[in-house]
């Protein structure tokens, strides 16, 4: 999975995503993340007050990266998943 987001919003489609092809709850992905289910949540909706560290421990639960690169055709930055 290579997608690209350019806001919070598509930050946690992203996450929802990756989450329900691993069939995990949000409490699940809570758990392994060591966050609340209602913080999994809110990231999922696409909380602009969500902090980068508590994003990127649950890109590192769901076994994603986060990359930084130049914009090229309707790019920005993404997540991608580590096999």
């Amino acid at each position: 999975m290579q997608d690209l987001a350019r806001n919070p919003k598509q930050i946690g489609n992203l996450i929802r995503r990756a989450r329900k092809q691993r069939k995990w709850s949000q409490t699940q992905l809570g758990d392994k993340a060591g966050l609340r289910q209602e913080t999994i949540s809110l990231i999922e909706s696409g909380n602009p007050a969500t902090k980068l560290e508590t994003i990127l421990a649950v890109l590192a639960a769901l076994d994603l990266e986060f990359r930084i690169g130049p914009r090229s055709k309707g790019g920005a930055a993404g997540i991608e998943e580590i096999f």
